[in-house]
């Protein structure tokens, strides 16, 4: 059990609506610019959740007004089947928020700071404890004040965690970490969930997101424009897998027969690899059309589309559309 699970006697996160988080409608001008256009998703308990979108798309928006930090113009936020606009309080008792900027004290110590939290929740919390997890164990008597940004973001995401909530929203809970401290906040991130938390996240860290996220949602100039999992917007998408080929004595330049290749949606060459983007029944076909031409493949590896790939995509496709 966690810290916080010790503090509150909670281990199990699975009562309650199978929707954690519904938004219907959700809109937001400010002086007469539209940052969030009728936005509509749904949360399910116990995933993990991405909120993705190029910068000034509207997410940091969006979620403080699904969290009722912002006023919405329109529609309607439940949290575990309360109306965040008419329930505040009931909406968000279980509920865990890391905003993308933080703020504490300086004069108040890394486990003064969680005191202060858990008095304002009114729950109790084990703060050395707490603070062993997001590892800042040796800093727990230091002030906030002469604290990195990166020991910041980590003291920010212990403060979400108090009271264990069943639910949390985290907006770029990696910003500001090296490596090693995004690893520790990943592995918190799946550890919380494992133990039955839902989870929405935004982040600019596609692979992350990637490697966390059961489903993500992408915004685009304040409108949600998909969400599904990785794989199901790859198949939307039609951003099809990739084949690196090396093909000896290249040297940057593609072979005639690529030209004639059937179904390749996508040729780049670098040095001696050709990188080849086609359907996945078409990769043996593609393969054996470049034997049968005489083209010596020395290696080769498939590749399965990245979220990069998809979201660079989605967005782009979108904005063609906006412009049309």
């Amino acid at each position: 059990m966690t810290a916080t699970e010790l503090a509150t006697g909670r281990d199990e996160r699975t009562d309650g609506p199978e929707t954690a988080i519904a938004v219907e409608g959700l809109t937001k001008e400010f002086d007469g610019l539209v940052a969030v256009d009728d936005v509509s998703l749904e949360v399910r308990r116990g995933e993990v959740f991405g909120f993705l979108g190029p910068n000034g798309a509207g997410k940091t928006t969006a979620m403080k007004a699904m969290l009722g930090l912002v006023s919405a113009d329109a529609g309607v936020v439940t949290i575990d089947g309360a109306d965040v606009a008419r329930e505040p309080k009931a909406a968000k008792a279980d509920l865990g928020f890391l905003p993308e900027r933080l703020s504490f004290y300086d004069n108040l110590t890394a486990a003064q700071t969680l005191g202060f939290f858990a008095d304002l929740k009114d729950v109790a919390v084990d703060a050395p404890a707490l603070l062993e997890e997001v590892g800042l164990a040796h800093a727990a008597d230091r002030r906030v004040g002469t604290f990195s940004k990166g020991m910041t973001q980590l003291l920010g995401v212990a403060q979400a965690m108090i009271g264990d909530p069943g639910v949390y929203v985290l907006d770029e809970p990696m910003s500001g970490l090296d490596p090693r401290w995004r690893r520790r906040v990943r592995e918190k991130i799946r550890s919380l969930n494992e133990g039955g938390a839902t989870v929405f996240l935004s982040s600019h860290n596609l692979p992350e997101v990637q490697s966390l996220c059961d489903r993500v949602a992408i915004i685009d100039e304040g409108r949600v424009v998909a969400t599904d999992t990785v794989a199901g917007l790859s198949e939307d998408a039609l951003v099809s897998p990739r084949l690196e080929l090396v093909v000896p004595g290249l040297g940057g330049e593609a072979p005639p027969v690529v030209e004639h290749l059937r179904d390749v949606e996508l040729v780049a060459v670098e040095g001696d690899t050709l990188t080849l983007a086609c359907p996945p029944d078409r990769r043996a076909g593609v393969v054996a059309e470049l034997l049968e031409a005489s083209i010596e493949i020395a290696d080769l590896h498939t590749s399965e589309p990245s979220l990069e790939d998809v979201f660079v995509r989605v967005v782009a496709e979108s904005e063609e559309a906006g412009a049309r």
